[in-house]
């Protein structure tokens, strides 16, 4: 890597107030958040109710197709329920990245299901999809993919390969509500698409999560895993045979949680296009910047959801000690998963992985900040480290 420019002497840089910073994350609850919980908390319905049924109606109206939309208590109820519904179990083999949060990993334990991991692509680190044309073969039973940050995968490649196999493409979209590929939403393109609403995401019910399914066919098995195994509506009905022949979980969303889902929905436009503009703002202060690379920042064929900002740098700890020293907070959010001794351990077929393990970083980028935060962050980062 090249050498970086000499600092700028401290007296040159703006200074914070005392007492201010800029946090990496902050959580964002519409006004009219607060108002819609009040009303579910005096209402006779706080668990599920017609307001999961109101969202789930309402999302998949802006992001699914003609898929159905099923709301969960959490991404990862979402991403099992997924496994689950997709056929996957004991003994089967599936293709996974390595560079994700756990959640996409960790449902394969409850599965038995065994996983290899395919590597990052280094400009953006999603999936490889030449490492998945490497790993797929016949005992492959499915293929996950992880929108990192916002910005969509290959999904054309993907697909293909998935056709070639005949298995699907399950997308972990936990940070790509709002992003789209050639022209195409990010939830009706495969057959599962998992979206995550946790404390800090672009949006938020506390926790929670949407799956979203394209085969109407499979929904009421979906409902019915969903909650116990029960079949809720002809109970509800007074019609059920009081039968549970498959196993069940506790997965449903509670109307206090779609209450601030669908506020957030509301206002998702807004929400969406700020922190897109906060990228941008990055893009353009961070241009040129010696010792530093922004991700995703050249893609013209799909749209950025921008839930994060990372860039790769050089001498990381040097970048967040500069960096802490201006109360500007950072970090690595994500780790790759084979670190970890659940998940098997160290990998040695990961080379890209292993280039950038040292140097990815991510800056702060959320609805608490405007382009002015983000100048002085830039700022920052152009006078050194």
């Amino acid at each position: 890597m090249t050498p970086l420019h000499k600092e700028k002497p401290m007296n040159e840089l703006p200074v914070m107030q005392e007492g201010e910073g800029i946090m990496l994350f902050y959580p964002h609850v519409p006004k009219k958040a607060i108002e819609a919980v009040t009303e579910v908390l005096q209402s006779r319905w706080i668990g599920q109710g017609p307001r999961v049924a109101q969202f789930e109606k309402e999302f998949e109206e802006r992001f699914a197709g003609k898929g159905k939309a099923l709301a969960v208590g959490s991404g990862t109820d979402a991403l099992h329920l997924a496994y689950i519904l997709a056929g996957l179990k004991e003994g089967d083999e599936v293709i996974t990245p390595v560079f994700t949060c756990t959640a996409t990993t960790i449902p394969f334990l409850y599965m038995g299901v065994k996983f290899r991991f395919a590597d990052v692509d280094p400009k953006t680190l999603n999936i490889s999809t030449s490492h998945v044309r490497e790993l797929v073969n016949e005992k492959t039973k499915a293929i996950v993919c992880v929108h990192y940050g916002g910005l969509p995968c290959d999904m054309d490649e993907l697909l293909a390969i998935a056709t070639e196999y005949n298995i699907p493409v399950i997308e972990d979209a936990a940070h790509a509500v709002g992003a789209t590929y050639k022209g195409k939403k990010i939830g009706e393109i495969s057959p599962f698409t998992m979206f995550s609403f946790q404390a800090i995401k672009a949006m938020t019910t506390g926790d929670g999560g949407m799956l979203v399914l394209q085969d109407h066919a499979i929904v009421p098995t979906a409902e019915r895993i969903r909650w116990f195994g029960i079949d809720r509506s002809n109970k509800q009905k007074g019609t059920w045979e009081n039968d549970i022949w498959e196993v069940g979980y506790k997965y449903q969303m509670t109307d206090i949680g779609a209450a601030m889902g669908l506020a957030a929905l509301h206002e998702f436009d807004q929400t969406l296009a700020h922190r897109q503009k906060l990228f941008q703002a990055y893009k353009r202060g961070l241009a040129g910047a010696e010792g530093i690379t922004l991700m995703g920042a050249d893609s013209t064929d799909r749209t950025h959801a921008a839930w994060l900002c990372t860039a790769l740098v050089e001498r990381r700890q040097e970048f967040m000690t500069r960096l802490r020293d201006r109360k500007i907070e950072s970090g690595q959010v994500h780790y790759r998963n084979d670190r970890y001794t659940v998940l098997g351990g160290r990998r040695d077929d990961l080379p890209n992985m292993d280039a950038i393990e040292e140097n990815y970083i991510v800056l702060p980028l959320h609805m608490h900040m405007n382009e002015n935060d983000v100048e002085y962050v830039c700022q920052v980062i152009r006078s050194g480290w």
